[in-house]
């Protein structure tokens, strides 16, 4: 990715930002909101290589000093915030790395930027003591916050930040971009596309997994017999999955358009829209011995298992109930 000329869909933000910084009309903080994979360091990156580019366009050249640096993440007024625990931010690591570093003017470049990805996981504590930068940041600081939810801060920090909204890719661009940009083949792109939902991000990781045709057989295959198999062996097959170096939530994903499929065909006995077109036996057979009901009790169950494993249950137990629900409908 060189600008945001080669961004795919969400024009109107790739607007919004072109014309804010053309008009000269930049914010102190912006919270860039989207689901993991949507984009959010991406456009954060663009963001700030166009805000320090020494040509100051519209577009980073990619070309100057200011550009060159940022690419090879060496940039010294491009700060990326980093947190010790997986899980939270502390207020000692925004003190640190913002706080006492943002009086610091500029090395180089015309603003003095800070990315804080996972922004959600800052500590109340640690939301207040930005909270007081950004009421009064000096006239060079340029803050991004990454987040999943923004909800879940303060609403103190919301209202002081423009809010930038990542949506979804149409699926028809996502497909295209696999196909004519990434030579990925028709069947491939269909799948990933579909798994996607929307999520570029989501769609290049599992078009360029080297374990691709692995981790697709192999939940084909625990969909297939999952009625004969046993719970321990079961939970075992997913661990295994897991062993691919892909999130748990994607393999989930992977499930629910297999029981997409399923409702699809058995709605309308129409296989031209089923993704998993290869696999029309066992989907028949699927839809045959299952109720609407039950295949909506699944998709929403698969929902609540991503939802669980975020809030950091224990992954055995969310399994568990998650295995059971499918074995029951």
């Amino acid at each position: 990715m060189t600008g945001f000329k080669d961004v795919v869909g969400r024009k109107d933000l790739v607007s919004y930002i072109q014309k804010a910084i053309t008009q000269n009309q930049i914010s102190h903080a912006y919270i860039l909101n989207g689901e993991r994979g949507s984009g959010k360091k991406m456009f954060a990156q663009l963001f700030a290589m166009t805000l320090q580019c020494e040509r100051g366009g519209a577009e980073p050249c990619n070309e100057c000093h200011s550009c060159r640096q940022a690419l090879s993440g060496n940039h010294p007024d491009i700060i990326r915030v980093v947190h010790e625990k997986p899980n939270t931010i502390s207020v000692d690591e925004v003190r640190v790395q913002i706080n006492n570093d943002i009086m610091i003017r500029p090395y180089n470049g015309k603003y003095k930027i800070y990315i804080v990805p996972d922004a959600d996981m800052m500590t109340p504590q640690a939301q207040n003591a930005l909270l007081k930068t950004i009421e009064e940041p000096p006239e060079y600081a340029v803050i991004f916050l990454l987040t999943e939810n923004a909800d879940s801060l303060l609403p103190t920090i919301l209202s002081r930040c423009v809010i930038l909204k990542i949506k979804n890719v149409k699926d028809a661009l996502i497909k295209k971009y696999l196909m004519e940009q990434m030579e990925i083949p028709d069947y491939k792109a269909d799948v990933c596309t579909a798994f996607a939902q929307g999520n570029m991000g989501r769609a290049i990781m599992l078009a360029t997994s080297e374990h691709f045709n692995e981790i697709k057989e192999e939940t084909l295959q625990m969909m297939k017999y999952i009625k004969d198999m046993e719970l321990p062996e079961l939970l075992k097959a997913l661990k295994s999955l897991s062993s691919y170096k892909i999130e748990v939530d994607d393999i989930l994903d992977l499930i629910s358009v297999w029981y997409r499929d399923v409702l699809l065909y058995k709605a309308t006995k129409d296989i031209n829209g089923v993704i998993f077109s290869d696999q029309m036996k066992y989907i028949k057979e699927r839809a045959n011995t299952s109720s609407y009901e039950g295949i909506e009790t699944i998709l929403k169950a698969l929902e609540t298992a991503k939802t669980r494993l975020k809030a950091n249950v224990n992954f055995d137990l969310v399994m568990e109930l998650l295995l059971l629900t499918i074995k029951e409908n």
